[in-house]
Parts: structure tokens; C-alpha cells; sequence
């Protein structure tokens, strides 16, 4: 047929949906590329436009209480009218050097002008339906101001202390003091234990003296008055080895924030828990606040577990607790245990200090999740907050606690790679929890600098493995004593230099966008916290520890460019309610997992460990009909530890039953695990038609299979660069009916996607994708998301694109020509595209910038407006007149369009080279929200035939200002090339109905 007017159909949402000339039969793409535009369709209201309860969310950093209320409601109004889901108060300010002046004694963490400001906040969120999240302490680690270093709630450290005697030799003096000394306000140290052990050097390392376990001698006894008088044997070289009990002194980052100085508490001991949910019951829980909490409140937060010392992280009632969980005593052992300034000093035959090793470390893991994070979520609970917490920094086992918060917490400058967030989703979702949350956007020496686009492309690959909330690092209070503009800032400058991070906010430029960008990330969170995750495989982790950047064999480097998902669990999990298989998945009623993979411990020299009870339960879901899949040799395992024969010779009995089971198989080499899978009927739920860059997260939401997909990389360090994807990708769907949409997480908008295959219950649809570019497809019931249309749709078309439009099937096509459509019910359609105009560039340009500047004071920005005509687009460093300016430009231009133009046509906008932020407008009307990754917007609706006036509003960091504004802090830093840098391109398209 030849080309008619379809009355506008079609021409009215911008979108990513389209099918390139060349594509091969069956695949769609869903992209943002120049031929991304929707059809008019209807939008699923929660993903159009979702709760306050999904946006990101701010750390939100104060000067401690050195706050105003009426300021704090003025910056709660600001973060909610820009869309975000509200913040969390942390204690902060790094960059002041002198405290003094923030008066820690009137205005401290948990005083009454603190508390004060934090009821404003929790009353103003409650009235703009935002919410608060309160964090622990005075900054990390969890410190109270009413605990000393030596007082029992205090967090504590083993110091050691050592003389070498010769044999025969008698050592006579004082018991060895401490190697490292105590912290200045440490008082006290009691003796626990004196030893004395030979040296075998047989046992030694590069770094550690090696002992012989069977010499050690228990000397306590021989202690009189603090000395000790012991003559050694004859039998070789030996060393005293005197353990110190004390406080550590530990003081919360950057203080003092108190008034007398808080300390670290322990975080072992059910005091030290007890001392924290003392301190807000009597300092800060106020009948106000109490009452705010239970209406605006939402987590209480806790960061990562620095727990910092140059001995042993240690708390009073380890030996016993040691002796009750493992069933022999920590005494003989601990000279394989102790550390100076984070490295171990002695050891004994190597396997031997492994085991007992992982034994230490594993009790104080069990301590930390039961008598901090489970005792600190009871309480929470009891007055109204969820608890979230960063559960990493020691070496304990963070999966399990992931499981055990309500809201688990990574972070992306902690994080090395993908499998860090994985291990903590896996925890969350064997669980049954909903949120992963995340500290996303700390860049060090990123202060003024951080756009948008890159903490986009940071928080992207994270979303693909299981955060589906972030926590963006932040927004600090406008001001506090002797800080320069634009204001306070809590980590700049950093040590007299640039800090981390950004301080967001209505001082950015860029905060003009801001809506678009929490619209966006909104949007994401609805889809990731829809339902509940899928993933493909279990990887068990015999040591549940994360922020290692340690993956699983094959399927970190190999199964995931080929669609392969996966989450981390370790043995505690394995007990949980929902540890049980049905229908050949393990965790029925969460990720239902396909398969386990088991491998030897990354973390105790590869062994092939299992304890006897994570066995038996392997053994248990293999004869409950769950594949399984182990890596190494598992002829003889050993437990975890240092087990008996007794237990090794059960595990040995039970691991040689699991193998034989025909669910099971064991591979000696990582190439042939994909062999195995395959042998054992297990393929991912999304395949990719080649080895691909695309990241994929699933959640299924009644009836509903949502695909976030991202073109993105394992880790920020992985080189060389991604690289723009196109290419055909399978989706399971559930419903047997089900058809493909995509959602753009931009827009809000859902359409109906006309071009995929299908085969049983695989829908192919095609992928393009720039780097870092996120998009979401969703399969479902026909209309589920308002879009119309029957069952008949394209499985190709030589067109640019086919689509849906008012329920009926169109093309679009670029260029004049006449282009066949092949329909799924195996007629090809021939349609006839007459008069598409050539691509336009536009020429000159008039370019209004607003210069950020400093003001009358630190808080205050004077604008300068800047008029230019630009007869090409250029960086604005380049421009004379520009080069040293921060802010917000406004690029215009006209476009004439033919006589000839009408309802049927359309055209691409291709902005090309944006820095950092934009929004366009076309004849006086805003368009919808530009993917900043990939800014290429629909202009069709708004266009007209004659002239068409086209604006680009673009907004930078205060980089290039701050230069030379504050230059002892900023000069160094290198110009930013701002603007509108193109090309621009207006590509024109006509859409035509397709004949069914």
C-alpha cells in the first residue's frame, strides 16, 4: 500500500522500540536509539508514577546539631519537591577541621538542639509523605557518649606481647608487654593469658613465626606481680607470647561529635548493644519523637563494621562463647590468632592455623548477628524502624546477616565488583526481604565534579545484581561555621584537597533536573521491588564474606555474558523456612533457584569444605529432585575448621551419597560446568544469541516477569570499555499467553512491543542498548498495561521499526522505499513510504547561560547571564566568554520543515554529546524526560510543517567555578567540558499502517 495519513496515531510518546533494517527475523529491539519512540498506549499506574516508599532516598549529612529546624524543613521540602523519597540524618563533616567550632558540648550528636532538629525533620517528612531514616550513632562505627575505653560496653581488642628464650635460657622479668601500645584514653588492661611455645620454622611464612602446637605451655600461673621467672627446654627456640585484654579507644569517625566523646561500642557483646538502645531511650527518644518515628521513621542505619585496631578485634566472653560453639579451647590457638596492625604473627602447620582460623572468626561472626544485629532489629522494631545496616568490614559472615536485617546495605565505592551485592541479595531473598539498598555516588576526589550520567552508569550493573534501592552519597546541610560557598559540604575539602563525592542539592546546577533523575531511578525501584527476584543458581559460600570482589567459577566470567544469573548463599540460610525444594527449585516461595553450584572455599585455599549439616541438606534437596553441581575434587572433604575424624569421616559418608544421586554431578574443571548444567536439563530463564556485555535482573509480580536489563560490566575497573550492544535476546515467560512491553523507566511510559517470536514459553525480542544504558521488559496478559492490540504482530519488517499505535500495527520508516513486514501468521506485508525529508542539522545557535557564582555570603549564588550566537556547538571551555563558568544554558534554534509535512510524520531528535544534565523543548511544549545515557528524544508530536523553535536546556557541575573561585582547594582540577557539544541531528520518519 502506499503511504497515508493515520491520523497522528502513534505520535505522541517518546520510547525505545524498534526494528532495525538489517535485524534478523523474530527480534525487536528495545533501545534508546534514534528509533526509540512509542506508541499512544495506556501506562500501569504504579510504574508511571510510583510511591515516595520506592525513590531514592539521601544521606543527608549535618554538622552535627549545629543545625536550624526552620533550615532542616526548608532542605526536606527541597529534597521532596525534586521527587526523592527523603534522606537519612547522618552525623558528618569531614571537612571541618577545627570541631571546636561546631560546639560538640551545645550542639553534639544526641543534644537537645540535635534532637530538636531531628523532630523538625521526622514532622516536616510526615507532612510532605517522605520519610526519615535515623542513623545509629555519631558516624561509624556505633559509639554512644556514655561509655569509657575501659568501661564493659566498650569495644575491645587482644594485644600481644612476646620475648624469644633460647633453650635452656631463663626469661626472668616483667610479663611481655603489648607489641602495640594502648590508645591514649585506655587505662586499664587486664592479662589474660601467658604461653610459651616452641619455634618451628618448619611452620613459618614470610610473614609469621612458626610454632609447634603440641610445645604450648600454659605460664599464667607462674605470674607473680606482673612478672614471670620460666627457663625454656633444651629442645630448640621458644617464645613468650603474654595476651592483653583492653578497651581500644575507638572513637567514631571525625569527631569529636559528643560532649564527653563518644566511643565504639562492642559490637560482640550483648553490653555493648545494650549501651547504644540505653543512650536513645534516655537522650533521645523524646515523646515527640517517639510518636514522629511511628509516623514518618523508617530504618534505623548502621555503616559498615570498621571496627579498627592495630591488635585483635576481641570481646571478654569470646573463650567461653568459643569453647560452648566449637567444643574445644581458643587458649592453645590463639598465638595463630593474634595480629599486629592487621597482619597475624605466629602460625602453626598451615591447614591447622587455617581451620582454627575460620573457627575464630566464625564465632565472632555468630556473635555479631546475634547480640548486635538480631538484638539491635528487636528493638528497632519496638519503637518503630526497620533496621538496615551495612553488614561488612570484618571477617564475618555477611550473607547471614543479610538475611537476618530488614534492609541489607552495600556500597559502591566498597564494592569491587557485582558479586559483592550479589552475596548480600542472596541473603535478602532467601529470606523473604523485598530491599537491597545501596550507598551509591561516592567517588573519592569526586566533590563538585560527580554528574549524573556517571552515577548512573555506576548504579546501573548494581540494579542488574539485586540493589533495587539506592541511597545517594548525598546532601549535605547548607552551612556551618567558617565554610566558603556554595556552602557545606561534609567531605570537602578533604585533607586541604577535593573530596568525595557531591553535595546534591538546589546548589547544583544540575538539581534543575533533578525530577528526571529520581522519575528514573523511581521507576527502576518499582519494577526491582515488584514481586519477588528470580535468579538461575545458588552459589554456596562456605565463608559468607562480601566486599572481597571474590566470584563464582564460570559463572562470573562466562555464565553471565550468556544471560546466567546468580545470588550467594551461605550455610546459615540453608536453615531458613524457605531452605526447602519444590518442583525441582530450591526456595519455592523466593528466587527458586534452578540449581546449587558448591566449589571449594575461595577463602580457606580452595578446600573442598562442607560442615556435616550443610551436607545433609545438599543431600536432602538432591533427592528431592534439585540439580546440584560440584567443582573440585570431593573424594575426601573436610569440614570447615578444625573438625574431628569423627566429623570428617560423617561429611566424607554424606558427600559420597550426594554424588551418586542423579540430580547431582561433579565437574574437576570450571569449562566443563556448562556441560553439566546442560546434562542436567538446567539453561538460564534469559539466553543471549552471543557472548554479551547485557545484564539481566528478573522479578515475577502476579502474573507479571519483569526483565531490568543494562549494558554494563562486572566491575567499574573492567577494561576495555563497554561497548554499545544490538542483538536478540530470549525471556522466559510465565503465563503461557503472555506478550512483551517496554517500560521506559524515563518516562513511566508502557507499550506494547509488535516485533518478537515465540517459541513454547521463550519470547525473543532484539536488545540495542548504549554503555551503561538500562531499559525494562516486561511479559504479560494482553493489556495489562493499557496497551490494545490482538494476537497477530511482526516477527520482522525491513522498516526502521514496527509498533502498535491505537492497537493497530504500523511502520516507521526514515527513508522513502518500499519495505516488507513478515506477520506472526506468515503473511508478508509490503508498505509503500513516500517524501521522508533528509536529516536536518541545525546551524546557528542562540545560547543563553545562567553563571553560578558566588554571593553575598557562603550559602548564597549570584547569577550572571551570559547571550551568545554560536555558529557551531562547541565545549563551553573552548568559548572564551564561557570557560571558567558553572550552570545552567539554554541552546535555541530553528528548524523550517517542508510544505509537505503532515500528521504522519515525525522525526528523532539526536542531541549527540550532552554535559551533564538536559530537557528539550519543542515550540514552547517540555518534552518527556531525556534518557541522559542516551539523549535521543521523539519530537514527532510536537512538531508542525514551516518553523519549529527547538530548546536544549543543559546543566554542569560547579567544577569549572569552583577553579577559580576557590582555587587552594579546586584549581587543580581540570575544566569539564560543558554544554551542548552534539552533533545534533533531526531525523525525520513517516509512519504507515501496516494491511493485516
Amino acid at each position: 500500500m502506499s503511504v497515508s495519513d493515520v491520523g497522528g496515531a502513534g505520535f505522541t510518546r517518546r520510547g525505545f522500540l524498534l526494528t532495525a533494517g538489517t535485524a534478523a527475523a523474530g527480534a525487536a529491539v528495545v533501545s534508546g536509539t534514534p528509533f526509540g519512540a512509542v506508541a499512544q498506549a495506556g501506562t500501569a499506574g504504579r510504574f508511571a508514577r510510583p510511591d515516595a516508599a520506592v525513590a531514592p532516598k539521601f544521606r543527608w549529612w549535618w554538622p552535627d546539631g549545629n543545625v536550624d529546624p526552620a533550615e532542616i524543613r526548608r532542605e526536606v521540602d527541597q529534597i521532596a519537591d525534586a521527587g526523592f523519597g527523603g534522606a537519612e540524618i547522618a552525623a558528618v563533616h569531614h571537612s571541618i577541621a577545627d570541631k571546636s567550632v561546631l560546639d560538640p558540648a551545645g550542639h553534639g550528636w544526641g543534644s537537645p538542639a540535635w534532637v530538636d532538629a531531628v523532630e523538625a525533620a521526622l514532622d516536616q517528612a510526615r507532612r510532605r509523605g517522605v520519610t526519615i531514616d535515623l542513623t545509629i550513632g555519631p558516624a561509624w562505627p556505633a559509639a554512644v557518649p556514655t561509655i569509657t575505653p575501659d568501661g564493659p560496653a566498650a569495644v575491645k581488642e587482644l594485644a600481644y606481647g612476646s620475648a624469644t628464650v633460647a633453650a635452656d635460657a631463663t626469661y626472668d622479668g616483667p610479663v611481655p608487654a603489648p607489641a602495640i601500645a594502648p590508645a591514649a584514653t585506655v587505662t586499664a588492661q587486664r592479662l589474660l593469658l601467658v604461653q610459651a611455645a616452641r619455634v618451628n620454622t618448619a611452620n613459618s611464612t614470610r610473614k609469621e613465626t612458626g610454632l609447634d602446637l603440641a610445645s604450648v605451655q600454659d605460664l599464667t600461673g607462674r605470674v607473680a606481680d606482673g612478672r614471670l621467672s620460666w627457663t625454656a627446654p633444651s629442645d630448640g627456640s621458644w617464645v613468650v607470647i603474654a595476651h592483653w585484654e583492653r578497651g581500644s579507644g575507638q572513637t567514631p569517625e571525625s569527631g569529636p561529635h559528643t560532649s564527653p566523646a563518644a566511643y565504639v561500642v562492642d559490637h560482640f557483646s550483648a553490653a555493648g548493644t545494650r549501651a547504644v538502645t540505653d543512650y536513645w531511650e534516655s537522650h533521645i527518644l523524646t515523646q515527640d519523637v517517639r510518636r514522629l518515628i511511628r509516623r514518618a521513621g523508617a530504618t534505623l542505619f548502621e555503616d559498615s563494621i570498621e571496627i579498627e585496631t592495630k591488635a585483635l578485634q576481641w570481646t571478654p566472653d569470646l573463650p567461653a562463647e568459643f569453647a560452648r560453639r566449637k567444643g574445644y579451647a581458643l587458649a592453645p590457638y590463639l598465638p595463630a590468632i593474634v595480629q599486629k596492625s592487621g597482619n597475624q604473627v605466629f602460625a602453626y602447620e598451615a591447614a591447622l592455623t587455617r581451620h582454627v582460623r575460620h573457627d575464630f572468626w566464625d564465632v565472632v561472626s555468630q556473635l555479631f548477628n546475634e547480640h548486635h544485629v538480631t538484638a539491635l532489629k528487636k528493638w528497632a522494631h519496638s519503637i518503630g524502624l526497620d533496621l538496615r545496616a551495612q553488614p561488612y568490614g570484618l571477617q564475618t559472615d555477611a550473607i547471614a546477616s543479610a538475611a537476618i536485617l530488614d534492609v541489607p546495605e552495600g556500597e559502591s565505592i566498597g564494592f569491587k565488583n557485582l558479586d559483592d551485592w550479589r552475596c548480600l541479595a542472596g541473603g535478602r531473598d532467601m529470606a523473604g526481604k523485598t530491599v537491597l539498598s545501596g550507598e551509591i555516588g561516592a567517588y573519592n576526589g569526586g566533590a563538585y565534579n560527580t554528574t549524573w550520567k556517571r552515577f548512573l552508569l555506576t548504579v546501573g550493573g548494581a540494579y542488574a545484581a539485586g540493589l533495587n534501592r539506592a541511597v545517594i552519597h548525598g546532601f549535605s546541610y547548607a552551612t556551618a561555621p567558617g565554610v566558603k560557598w556554595p556552602g557545606f559540604a561534609a567531605f570537602t575539602p578533604y585533607n586541604g584537597t577535593i573530596g568525595y563525592s557531591e553535595s546534591w542539592g538546589p546548589r547544583q546546577p544540575t538539581w534543575v533536573h533533578a525530577e528526571d533523575i529520581s522519575g528514573y531511578l523511581s521507576r527502576v525501584h518499582e519494577v526491582l521491588q515488584s514481586g519477588t527476584a528470580r535468579a538461575d543458581v545458588a552459589i554456596f559460600r562456605q565463608t559468607g564474606y562480601t566486599a572481597t570482589g571474590i566470584g563464582a567459577s564460570w559463572f562470573t566470567a562466562s555464565g553471565v555474558p550468556l544471560g546466567w544469573t546468580h545470588q550467594f548463599v551461605s550455610e546459615p540460610l540453608l536453615a531458613l523456612p524457605n531452605a526447602t525444594v519444590s518442583g525441582g527449585r530450591f526456595a519455592p516461595d523466593g528466587p527458586r533457584y534452578k540449581a546449587i553450584f558448591v566449589e571449594g572455599d575461595f577463602f580457606a585455599g580452595s578446600e573442598c569444605t562442607l560442615t556435616v549439616f550443610a551436607a545433609e541438606r545438599l543431600l536432602r534437596y538432591a533427592r528431592a529432585g534439585l540439580p546440584i553441581v560440584l567443582l573440585g575434587d570431593w573424594s575426601a572433604p573436610t569440614v570447615p575448621g578444625l573438625g574431628s575424624d569423627t566429623e570428617n569421616g560423617r561429611l566424607r559418608a554424606v558427600v559420597a551419597d550426594l554424588v551418586k544421586e542423579p540430580k547431582v554431578r561433579v565437574v574437576a574443571d570450571k569449562a566443563n560446568v556448562p556441560a553439566a548444567l546442560a546434562d542436567l536439563g538446567v539453561a538460564p530463564e534469559v539466553t543471549y544469541a552471543q557472548s554479551s556485555t547485557l545484564l539481566n535482573a528478573r522479578r515475577h509480580d502476579d502474573g507479571v516477569d519483569y526483565y531490568y536489563l543494562c549494558n554494563g560490566r562486572h566491575a567499574e575497573s573492567v577494561k576495555p570499555p563497554v561497548a554499545a550492544i544490538d542483538h536478540a535476546v530470549s525471556f522466559t515467560r510465565t503465563v503461557k499467553d503472555a506478550v512483551p512491553y517496554a517500560l521506559d523507566p524515563w518516562t513511566g511510559e508502557a507499550e506494547r512491543i509488535a516485533t518478537y517470536t515465540e517459541d513454547g514459553d521463550r519470547v525473543t525480542v532484539r536488545v540495542a542498548l548504549q554503555p551503561g544504558q538500562a531499559t525494562v521488559v516486561a511479559l504479560a496478559r494482553p493489556g495489562r498495561f493499557g496497551s490494545g492490540g490482538g494476537r497477530t504482530h511482526v516477527t520482522s519488517t525491513e522498516a526502521a521499526e514496527a509498533r502498535f499505535a491505537d492497537g493497530d500495527l504500523v511502520i516507521r520508516a526514515t527513508a522513502a522505499g518500499t519495505y516488507a513486514t513478515t506477520l506472526s501468521t506468515g503473511r508478508i506485508v509490503r508498505t509503500t513510504v513516500a517524501d521522508v525529508p533528509a536529516p536536518i542539522t541545525p546551524g546557528t545557535w542562540q545560547l543563553e547561560v545562567e553563571s553560578r557564582e558566588p554571593g553575598a555570603s557562603a550559602t548564597e549564588t549570584a547569577t550572571v547571564t551570559h547571550r551568545l550566537t554560536l555558529d557551531a556547538l562547541k565545549a563551553w571551555p573552548d568559548i572564551p566568554e564561557l570557560a571558567d563558568v558553572s550552570g545552567i544554558g539554554r541552546y535555541t534554534t530553528t528548524v523550517d520543515l517542508p510544505a509537505s509535512w503532515t500528521r504522519a510524520h515525525g522525526a528523532y531528535l539526536q542531541l549527540g554529546q550532552v554535559f551533564d544534565t538536559c530537557r528539550v523543548t519543542v515550540n514552547g511544549r517540555r518534552l518527556p524526560a531525556v534518557d541522559q545515557i542516551n539523549p535521543v528524544v521523539d519530537a514527532g508530536p510536537y512538531l508542525r510543517r514551516g518553523a519549529n523553535t527547538i530548546e536544549v536546556e543543559v546543566a554542569t557541575t560547579l567544577n569549572n567555578r569552583l577553579r577559580v573561585s576557590d582555587p587552594s582547594v579546586y584549581g587543580g582540577a581540570p575544566r569539564q567540558a560543558y554544554g551542548l557539544i552534539g552533533p545534533v541531528r533531526l531525523v525525520p520518519y513517516v509512519q504507515a499502517a501496516i494491511a493485516g
